[in-house]
């Protein structure tokens, strides 16, 4: 038999290796290694105590153990500050993007067991919640909140308000933040539900020009818990409830008001539990010593705006002073600072006369006018005094001290005589010119 040779055109089954070129490759390398320190380098920055009422207002919010809802424009920082408050807090920072799961995700899985029928099915939780019991302690960030379809925020409503997600409870020192873009900027967005709305205290997320390139230079502001005075716990628990009480005694529409807009349903408004929340969160503003600007952002964030400021106003006029105090010693009395409620405490003490008039509270009255007007603005003491000189009696003499009234209160007269005049003159001179303009065309 003819034998077979092997043919100069067959080829291996496996050919030899050649020689790599390493060099392009551990440049590349090198090049990596040296982007990673720069990358390092820019992220390396600092913090430093700075006052910021919307940081404040949050890290109120999260000590009162509060669901918190930061809305903004794409872009502002939002993530950027619950990540550095969740460092600055020693919290472990959990995200979770509501908008890419699943209703089950978090109402829980179902799991099948050996004998359904006897133990029934159990709703097992996801990793990250079971990571979140583990640790005991946690930041849960939930992002994109208004991409969430509706199912999804109906399943997040047990989570939110009772911390559980199926069987699983999360620990005490949970806390949740939550972010979302309003509508009009948000990816395919949604509106909030009203139910999912009325659990979490809205504050409105912007950024402010220092703070932000303060921060691009390597400088951030720190979020600090609020330091809460021991010795002012029952104090603030009683102003807070005083607070609340007063206003819906005097107001009870306000104790229920869902808005019949569907934009401002997905946003806060007045309910029994948006009141809870609102006087836990007094209590805490009251016991941290936080700033009257601090707590007006949190009862709008809470009950809304209308609602929030009548609140504000209630607490106004709770740290006014007792009229009849002012009475019974002028020369001493210490009258509030801010103009509106100097105004509102005069105003007080004139009605106290109205109420129960005698010489002696009427001549009081006077007198309290007379250092009104040297520690303060002249022009507030215009109205109560012309009001207090409506009611003096036949026999009651005119007291001296209504002298040195006299020139402050004919002095704003002429002013606001004059302003009208000018008005006047100001109003025809514009119709003149209008006239003549129309006759011109």
């Amino acid at each position: 038999m003819p034998t077979c040779t092997p043919s100069v055109l067959s080829t291996p089954s496996v050919l030899p290796e050649q020689p790599a070129d390493t060099a392009p490759a551990t440049d590349t390398i090198v090049q990596l290694d040296v982007a990673a320190d720069l990358l390092t380098l820019l992220r390396d920055t600092t913090t430093e105590p700075r006052p910021d009422i919307q940081l404040e207002a949050l890290t109120l919010a999260v000590a009162a153990d509060l669901p918190v809802l930061l809305w903004g424009e794409p872009g502002i920082g939002k993530t950027a500050a619950l990540t550095q408050l969740a460092a600055s807090l020693g919290l472990p920072l959990t995200t979770v993007i509501a908008s890419v799961h699943e209703p089950s995700d978090f109402s829980g899985l179902p799991i099948v067991g050996d004998d359904p029928a006897e133990q029934g099915v159990p709703m097992a939780p996801p990793d990250w919640a079971v990571r979140l019991v583990k640790a005991g302690r946690g930041l849960l960030f939930l992002d994109e909140l208004s991409t969430a379809p509706p199912a999804v925020q109906a399943a997040l409503l047990r989570l939110v308000l009772e911390r559980r997600i199926g069987t699983l409870q999360l620990p005490p020192d949970v806390r949740i933040v939550a972010a979302a873009n309003p509508r009009s900027s948000a990816a395919d967005g949604w509106e909030l539900s009203p139910p999912l709305a009325n659990r979490f205290v809205h504050l409105q997320w912007t950024h402010d020009h220092e703070v932000v390139v303060r921060g691009l230079s390597g400088t951030w502001p720190r979020a600090t818990l609020p330091r809460l005075d021991p010795g002012k716990l029952p104090e603030a628990v009683e102003f807070a409830r005083r607070a609340v009480c007063e206003l819906l005694a005097a107001r009870p529409a306000l104790v229920h008001r869902l808005p019949s807009n569907e934009t401002r349903r997905g946003g806060p408004w007045p309910s029994p539990r948006s009141w809870e929340m609102t006087l836990r969160l007094i209590a805490f503003a009251t016991a941290a010593g936080s700033s009257r600007e601090v707590l007006a952002l949190l009862a709008r964030g809470t009950v809304g705006d209308g609602p929030g400021l009548e609140l504000l106003a209630g607490i106004d006029r709770m740290d006014l002073p007792d009229p009849e105090l002012l009475l019974a010693d002028p020369a001493a009395a210490e009258l509030p600072e801010r103009g509106d409620l100097r105004q509102a405490a005069l105003d007080g003490v004139v009605a106290a006369v109205r109420n129960r008039p005698d010489r002696a509270r009427w001549d009081a009255a006077w007198a309290l006018l007379v250092r009104a007007m040297e520690t303060g603005a002249p022009d507030l003491v215009v109205v109560p005094a012309t009001t207090l000189a409506s009611l003096r009696q036949e026999d009651w003499d005119v007291p001296e001290s209504i002298e040195r009234l006299a020139g402050a209160v004919s002095l704003s007269q002429r002013a606001d005589r004059e302003g009208t005049r000018t008005k006047a003159t100001t109003a025809k001179a514009a119709a003149k010119t209008a006239a003549r303009a129309g006759a011109g065309r």
